[in-house]
């Protein structure tokens, strides 16, 4: 592929016009035909497949009714911070120093909130705050969250530190988001808003209660995230055999991701029970479910990485085919890799680099402690990433030559032509046509016409 048809391969920008590179190509009526039938049979296999495994009705009430029965019923109010005082306290293992010892005494900040809401509101009551939230800055005017557990018998009515009431800042930041990605990115950015909703629905409404219900991981997480992508790809980048392909190579990533991350998770032992939340949830549901969690989590994890890079390469190759005609499935193979090598090297180390970011704290821990690196790298929470990532960058690796051949074979056969402006012949028809004929007087009235024709198509455009 020549250096000026290698600068146009990209990602598929528009045009001034509005209309995006490879938007000439005309594909021929069998491999439309082909590319539609599987894209229709995966969107309906998906849905199908969200269809048989629809967990029973009930399956998280009757997990909150398990929960409210371990304990009191509490209830979760927002309050503002009046004021913090500093007190002492027996020392306990929480407070354990460095050297392993238990101090004689700790700090015991307590702070007087005001209730917001619920039945309490308006009153003044007195909760123990951890020290560490204080040292990392808790003042007046501060909005918490606090637990209310209701009196029993025997014991009144009692508050405890539950966390700061983060719902007014991140409101601002998820606005802030949603508008600039609608300002920046127009309709294109509000469809993609909207597949973010509607992969939140699927997520809470089928894949996580089917889990939980004990469905198997992969096909729950491998369906779901083909039902999300049948949608959210079509609603964002529009309905188009680019599209088309583009879907058949995220399919394909999405089934080799759930499985090679049933078969890595197996081999690995990884048990989900890597931080306290997790042991928690394996009081409630069962070993198996935790397991089918970090399956599910892998996959959930490789879907944006694979859309990325599946639309990317059939853009590529739509594109390499509208500047290039005479370029045949080789061709396209080829360069079309070219493209896919550059985009998967880049996101393998981006993919890595954001694993390694929501990490760090336990890396910093590694460092402080200095533990053998091997001892920490095969450490249940460490190695859940390291195999997050593996598994992810593997597949993302093998759905690219899988996307570029299927683009390939749809447009190898394709013909390209610009709207306004005759189909682009073969080279020697060209040559044939502006020869002359003998004796024949010039046709000067046509070039004018091909011109006249020319300058309305870029006019149309835009």
């Amino acid at each position: 592929m020549s250096a000026d048809l290698h600068e146009h391969v990209g990602h598929g920008h528009a045009r001034p016009d509005g209309t995006r590179p490879g938007d000439d190509v005309r594909v021929t009526a069998v491999a439309r035909r082909l590319v539609v039938a599987l894209a229709v049979a995966c969107a309906v296999a998906s849905v199908l497949g969200v269809a048989l495994l629809w967990p029973p009705a009930g399956t998280l009430a009757a997990l909150r009714e398990q929960v409210s029965a371990d304990g009191p019923v509490t209830t979760t109010v927002e309050g503002t911070v009046l004021s913090t005082q500093q007190e002492t306290c027996p020392g306990t293992s929480l407070d354990r120093l460095p050297d392993g010892s238990i101090p004689a005494s700790a700090s015991c900040p307590t702070a007087s909130v005001r209730v917001l809401d619920g039945d309490a509101a308006g009153q003044v009551v007195q909760v123990q705050v951890p020290a560490d939230v204080v040292r990392g800055g808790l003042g007046a005017g501060d909005r918490v969250d606090l637990s209310y557990f209701p009196p029993t018998e025997g014991y009144g009515a009692s508050w405890a530190w539950v966390d700061f009431s983060r719902t007014r800042p991140l409101a601002v930041v998820v606005g802030a988001f949603a508008l600039l990605t609608v300002v920046v990115a127009r309709r294109r950015g509000l469809a993609a808003l909207v597949g973010m909703a509607l992969a939140g629905a699927v997520l809470g409404l089928f894949m996580i209660p089917a889990l939980l219900a004990g469905e198997s991981a992969v096909l729950v997480s491998v369906t779901g995230c083909s039902a999300i992508m049948s949608v959210v790809l079509y609603l964002t980048h529009g309905f188009s055999l680019r599209t088309a392909a583009a879907h058949l190579g995220t399919v394909s990533g999405l089934v080799l991701v759930g499985l090679a991350a049933h078969v890595a998770v197996g081999a690995t032992h990884l048990q989900g029970l890597s931080d306290e939340d997790s042991g928690y949830l394996g009081q409630l549901t069962s070993m198996g479910v935790l397991q089918g969690l970090v399956v599910a989590g892998m996959v959930l994890a490789g879907v944006g990485v694979l859309n990325d890079v599946t639309i990317t390469q059939a853009s590529a190759v739509w594109e390499v085919r509208e500047h290039a005609p005479g370029a045949g499935f080789r061709t396209l193979v080829s360069s079309g890799m070219r493209v896919g090598r550059d985009h998967l090297a880049s996101t393998v180390y981006t993919v890595a680099f954001a694993y390694a970011g929501a990490a760090l704290p336990v890396l910093v821990i590694i460092a402080v402690t200095d533990p053998a690196w091997l001892d920490a790298l095969t450490s249940s929470k460490i190695a859940e990433e390291v195999v997050r990532t593996a598994i992810g960058g593997a597949c993302v690796a093998l759905s690219v030559p899988v996307t570029t051949a299927v683009a390939a074979a749809a447009v190898a056969g394709a013909s390209v032509s610009r709207e306004g402006a005759a189909p682009t012949p073969p080279a020697g028809a060209a040559a044939a046509a502006a020869a002359p004929r003998a004796g024949a007087p010039a046709a000067l009235p046509g070039r004018r016409a091909l011109r006249a024709a020319e300058r309305t198509g870029r006019r149309g455009r835009r």
